[in-house]
C-alpha cells in the first residue's frame, strides 16, 4: 500500500480552481490556519472533514486520491493501493478504484480501528453510496436514526442524507465503500437529473 500525502493534492486542487487559502476556508468552514496545517502535513483531518474540503473544491474523496497517483492502470493490485490515513478518524482509507478518467465507480475500503469514527456530527455525502461491512461491527448514524451493521450486512446511501459511521467494538471494522465516481455525477448534472 502506499501512503497518499493529502496535504499537496488539497493544494494543487485549490490553486487550479484560483482559490485562496482564506476563500477555501470559508467555503469549509474550517480557519485558514487549519487549512494550512492539512496542505502542510501538519493535521490530519477526519473523513468528514476530508469530504467537506473536497466538496468545497468540488472533487471526491477519489479524486484526492487521483491527484497524487502519479501512475494509473485498470487494475488496482493489492499491495500498490494508495492509502489515506485519518489519526483523528482513527481510519484508513484505501482507494480500490483505478484512476483512470471517465470511470462512474468509486470504490473504497474503510478501516475503522476500534473508538473510530468518519467525524463529530453526520455529513452528507455529494453522491449515492453503497456500504457493505465486511469486518466487525459499526454504528451508523443516517438521517438520526441508529443502526448496527455488522459483517454481511449492507446500506445504500443517497447523496445528501447526514451519516455517521462509528466502531464502538474492541476489533477493527472494515467497510467497503462504492460511491458514485466524479465522472457519474457531472453526467447527471448535465443531464438534469
Amino acid at each position: 500500500m502506499t501512503e497518499v500525502n493529502l496535504g499537496p493534492a488539497v493544494r494543487r486542487l485549490r490553486e487550479r480552481r484560483q482559490l485562496s487559502l482564506r476563500a477555501l476556508a470559508e467555503a469549509t468552514g474550517f480557519s485558514p490556519g487549519f487549512i494550512s496545517q492539512v496542505e502542510n502535513g501538519q493535521a490530519s483531518p477526519s473523513i468528514a472533514s476530508m469530504e467537506r474540503i473536497a466538496a468545497a473544491l468540488e472533487v471526491s474523496l477519489v479524486e484526492f486520491f487521483m491527484e497524487a497517483q502519479t501512475r494509473r492502470s485498470s487494475v488496482t493490485r493489492a499491495d500498490a493501493r494508495p492509502v489515506l490515513s485519518s489519526q483523528w478518524s482513527r481510519a484508513r482509507i484505501e482507494s480500490l478504484g483505478s484512476g483512470l478518467e471517465g470511470q462512474h465507480l468509486a470504490p473504497m475500503l474503510v478501516t475503522l480501528e476500534p473508538g473510530g469514527s468518519s467525524g463529530k456530527h453526520p455529513h452528507a455525502s455529494r453522491t449515492e453510496e453503497f456500504a457493505l461491512v465486511q469486518e466487525g461491527t459499526v454504528e451508523l448514524s443516517l438521517e438520526g436514526r441508529q443502526q448496527t451493521l455488522s459483517a454481511g450486512d449492507a446500506v445504500t446511501i443517497r447523496s445528501g442524507a447526514l451519516r455517521r459511521w462509528h466502531n464502538s467494538g474492541e476489533q477493527p471494522a472494515r467497510v467497503l465503500i462504492v460511491a458514485a465516481g466524479p465522472d457519474a455525477g457531472d453526467a447527471e448534472r448535465s443531464a438534469g437529473v
